[in-house]
């Protein structure tokens, strides 16, 4: 996006997105990165409510008049409306629904979040806001693609980039000229820097207190040198993804977002549904569920049609995929409840009740949640 938008070298624009996250994940933290996502879902939100009021008024405030007018604008003309234009198979579009639902709940960088409010009470109230927020922001994206497809067209999207980025932009530039392109632009900003902020310091403080503190440390590393790490590791997780983003610059490389919400329903969901519902799940049963639904969902996705392609150009490597649907969702995350289910029942390790207990108090009132 940086790229398209300031004209810079590919190569130069990765690069300055990626210090910066880290300049700023360094010296801001989770105070910072908390911020500059409030900001950002602020200006998100305005933005894409802007344009969303200004596509209706164009369209006579008449939802029937839209969806008319939608079936000619286009060249797929009728068939734009319906099912299958780009999901043909039906399977694979309850599969990507079921990472994308399931996923959003087992992302570490979104359940970080949890640690930025004071109590149980008010993460409650917070996810309810955040939900209707969301849900929100969802139906307004039908008049960004509706407005896109009416008055900017697919020839001028296809033409500023192949893979459609410039669409919000674009549209943005066509109703409200240079200044409402402007914000957008620095909207679409904003919204990088939050993510890969938010996702650097979910990375580095998962190595600094699991791995440096928990393995190496053996849990007795003081609060500064925890922090101390988590910067450095900010640097190591940025470093190695400057390095692959560089590689990957002729790669199509969009369904590793669709592969992360796999890999977090299939691994991450089941462990924490089973550690609050189930009484006699244990430590087994997460190793199991954790590594099964990981190497399930990044296997499928790897014989995929993402990876393989019989048409040149259309996936990494020309070959035919041995795994039909493009997300994995609907084979990894069954596979990941019932290794959870299975290494539980199979591993002679007993259930600690007392433990479970204190999840469940935990986890509906928030006392001790710091012990």
């Amino acid at each position: 996006l940086i790229k398209l938008l300031l004209g810079l070298e590919y190569t130069t624009s990765v690069l300055i997105v990626g210090v910066l996250m880290t300049v700023y994940v360094i010296f801001g933290g989770m105070h910072a990165t908390s911020w500059v996502q409030i900001i950002k879902a602020v200006l998100l939100m305005g933005g894409t409510l802007v344009i969303s009021i200004i596509v209706f008024a164009k369209f006579n405030w008449s939802i029937t008049d839209m969806f008319a007018q939608m079936k000619t604008a286009t060249p797929l003309k009728e068939t734009f409306l319906n099912p299958g234009v780009k999901y043909k198979i039906g399977l694979d579009t309850i599969s990507l629904n079921m990472g994308l639902v399931l996923g959003t709940a087992g992302l570490p960088h979104i359940l970080v979040r949890f640690f930025t409010v004071k109590d149980a009470k008010t993460a409650r109230s917070s996810v309810v806001y955040a939900t209707w927020i969301i849900g929100i922001f969802y139906v307004m994206t039908i008049f960004l693609g509706f407005g896109a497809a009416a008055f900017v067209g697919n020839s001028a999207i296809v033409a500023a980039n192949p893979a459609g980025n410039m669409a919000a932009p674009l549209l943005a530039q066509a109703l409200g000229g240079n200044m409402l392109f402007a914000f957008i632009s620095a909207v679409a900003f904003a919204t990088i820097l939050a993510v890969v902020a938010g996702l650097v310091l979910t990375a580095a403080s998962a190595f600094a207190h699991d791995f440096y503190n928990v393995i190496l440390k053996k849990g007795k590393a003081t609060e500064k040198q925890q922090v101390g790490m988590a910067r450095w590791a900010a640097v190591g997780v940025s470093v190695i993804s400057i390095i692959l983003a560089l590689g990957a610059q002729t790669l199509n490389v969009a369904f590793l977002v669709s592969l992360a919400f796999a890999v977090a329903a299939s691994a991450n969901l089941p462990v924490i549904l089973y550690t609050i519902y189930w009484k006699r799940f244990n430590t087994t049963g997460a190793i199991w569920a954790m590594v099964v639904g990981l190497i399930s969902a990044i296997g499928l996705v790897i014989v995929s049609p993402n990876v393989f392609s019989p048409e040149v150009g259309k996936a990494i490597f020309v070959g035919e995929p041995w795994f039909p649907y493009t997300t994995p969702g609907i084979v990894s995350i069954p596979l990941g409840f019932i290794a959870g289910y299975l290494g539980t029942i199979f591993s002679s390790q007993k259930a600690d009740v007392k433990r479970y207990e204190e999840v469940l108090v935990k986890s509906n009132t928030g006392i001790n949640i710091g012990g």
